[in-house]
């Protein structure tokens, strides 16, 4: 049955609450909670009421503060019948960040967890309610008192009946690389295009299942997990913490699922760690004969080239020995389509998902379009490649490579930025992305770089960072994030920060007394393996683009700390500023303790 098309998020959700009603919207895992879609209808009727009650009115903007919990999906939704704005705030922001997100928010209502509220008072921003969804603190509401609020008379119907499809529904703020972020105000027709775009692309159905384990503040989690969920139906299972998705993924077997690339190379990861660690020696080598299989069908696949006919018979017999039986481990045995996004992903760990029966296609796109702009299905998909623009875009190509795209899905503006906004949409409507894309005879994107993070070197070659990077990351999931230093210089040397997981792993599994970066940094074993991931990496890169000396840092790069955003985006100026001496030290001429060479790489080119 085909789902009709709405205006609004409350018509959508009104919709599809309706088809199924005893069917299960809501679960954490291992059905610890669950929630139908009609209690979800009831929950979304009597929280509006409440909203309403303590003044929230249409226009108004609410923010919530939560982790990714069941609570959060009918207080969202009751703000959205009301034509409120409701937008989620990343937990780990600091003070000074919180203070500048709701202020330009203009914030009316917080509704968070009690260990927020006091940071929220110290932001010094004037809210007239907090709301608290577990046990409430002094001088704020419970969600009960909430409820208790709303009049036996509210006319629920004409509140939701009354939003329209240029509203704000939602505001997504950008990483802030460069400043501080902006909030793009995205309304209920850029949202609703967006949803039925990428349904019409790779088809989702009601009932598909998938998890909400990203932070609700990153638009790729808001539209998979919420605004998904509430045009066509999909079942989400709440992942409170995103440490804990291998076993969400094995407890729920996803139909439908995404992941920003940096998951998708620990997921690779652990297979890798699963086979290698087989205690059985038949098994292991069953399980090693069979990724090898995959490595062959894979390789044709990135190359675009079909698949010979004796490897295909191979790689059937190694699925139905070996690889199914990985896949059902891992919980993606009945994906019909992944998607990695958010970031360019290695095509090597693309590869090695698609030669495992893994569907995955990577998708483009930015807060400013609504989140995904192309994207194929996996049976069209291009490896290295991120499809194709969804149906009713535009795009055109600037003089210096830049693309520009025009549609449904370009923001209604940056909130209380008229000047920035013009700078970033023209009076036609083509929206700057910043991003330097090629576009083949098919209308196959493929990414080069930001635009403003292109290296040009001391012989004038231009260098895309993201493709060193992602290109050295792929050899070893002990490298967490890379700052490719170059701009100016006579050769390419990086700062490396070791993954914070891995690391605690790999410190575990080799007995190291201490997985302090610090420590792990300077660890031999650790060196060692760094320098054979980046010797791997050069191989695979243009001369000039190799990497010819790297320092491993003595401190983690997390999300959301100075170096990183917390969607993951590295802050390039701040690195090259706070790290100043460091990249000094890559270029002197000789090498200090701390400062590393690849393993048996080839001469590397200075021009």
């Amino acid at each position: 049955m085909s789902t009709p098309r709405f205006a609004t998020l409350p018509e959508a959700f009104q919709y599809t609450a309706a088809r199924a009603p005893e069917a299960v919207a809501l679960r954490t895992p291992g059905d610890g909670q669950t929630l139908t879609w009609a209690e979800y209808a009831r929950r979304v009727r009597v929280l509006a009421a409440g909203l309403a009650g303590i003044g929230v009115r249409p226009g108004d903007t609410v923010a919530l503060m939560m982790s990714n919990r069941l609570e959060f999906y009918p207080l969202e939704v009751a703000a959205q019948h009301l034509g409120a704005t409701s937008f989620s705030v990343y937990n780990t922001l600091p003070v000074e960040q919180l203070t500048h997100v709701l202020g330009n928010a203009g914030a009316r209502v917080v509704i968070c967890e009690p260990q927020y509220v006091d940071r929220l008072r110290d932001s010094g921003i004037e809210l007239e309610h907090i709301v608290c969804v577990d046990e409430p603190v002094e001088g704020t509401l419970s969600v009960g008192d909430v409820i208790d609020a709303g009049a036996a008379d509210f006319d629920f119907e004409a509140a939701w009946r009354a939003v329209r499809a240029e509203d704000v529904a939602t505001l997504i703020y950008t990483s802030g690389t460069t400043g501080s972020p902006k909030g793009v105000e995205t309304t209920h027709a850029n949202i609703l295009f967006q949803v039925y775009g990428i349904a019409e692309v790779l088809g989702i159905e009601f009932g598909d299942t998938i998890t909400s384990f990203m932070p609700s503040a990153h638009i790729a989690d808001r539209l998979t997990g919420l605004y998904v969920q509430e045009a066509l139906g999909t079942q989400v299972t709440c992942v409170p913490d995103p440490k804990l998705i291998a076993p969400a993924l094995a407890d729920l077997h996803p139909t439908i699922w995404g992941a920003v690339p940096r998951v998708w190379e620990k997921l690779k990861a652990a297979i890798e760690f699963k086979v290698s660690g087989e205690p059985d020696e038949q098994r292991r080598g069953a399980m090693e004969w069979a990724l090898s299989v995959a490595r062959r069908r894979s390789a044709f696949t990135l190359a675009g080239e079909p698949v010979p006919e004796d490897v295909a018979a191979e790689w059937a017999r190694a699925d139905e020995l070996v690889l199914s039986g990985l896949r059902a481990a891992l919980g993606l045995d009945r994906v019909r389509w992944a998607m990695s996004g958010a970031a360019p992903i290695p095509p090597d760990t693309l590869g090695f998902f698609a030669g495992l029966g893994i569907p995955v296609t990577e998708i483009w796109g930015m807060s400013e379009l609504s989140c995904i702009c192309s994207v194929s299905h996996p049976r069209d998909t291009r490896l290295g490649t991120v499809g194709r623009l969804l149906p009713g875009m535009q795009a055109r190509t600037a003089a210096d490579g830049e693309l520009q795209v025009r549609g449904p899905l370009v923001m209604k503006g940056y909130r209380g930025l008229a000047q920035q906004t013009a700078e970033a949409v023209d009076a036609e409507g083509w929206l700057s992305t910043g991003d330097i894309i090629t576009v083949d005879a098919d209308g196959y994107l493929t990414i080069v770089d930001r635009k403003k993070e292109l290296i040009i070197n001391a012989a004038g070659k231009n260098m895309s960072p993201a493709v060193i990077e992602n290109t050295l990351k792929s050899g070893n999931p002990l490298i967490g994030a890379i700052a490719t230093i170059g701009e100016g210089r006579p050769y390419n040397t990086a700062l490396i920060a070791l993954d914070a997981e891995a690391a605690e792993s790999y410190a575990r599994q080799h007995d190291l007394p201490d997985a302090a970066a610090a420590t792990l940094a300077a660890d031999p074993s650790i060196i060692e393996a760094i320098r054979t991931a980046v010797a791997a990496g050069n191989e695979r890169l243009a001369r000039v683009e190799q990497i010819k000396r790297f320092r491993i840092m003595p401190v983690f790069w997390e999300a959301g700390g100075e170096e990183i955003t917390l969607t993951m985006k590295l802050k390039r100026r701040v690195v090259n500023e706070k790290y100043a001496s460091d990249i000094e030290a890559l270029y002197t001429p000789t090498l200090s303790t701390d400062v590393h060479e690849p393993a048996a790489t080839p001469a590397l080119a200075t021009s």
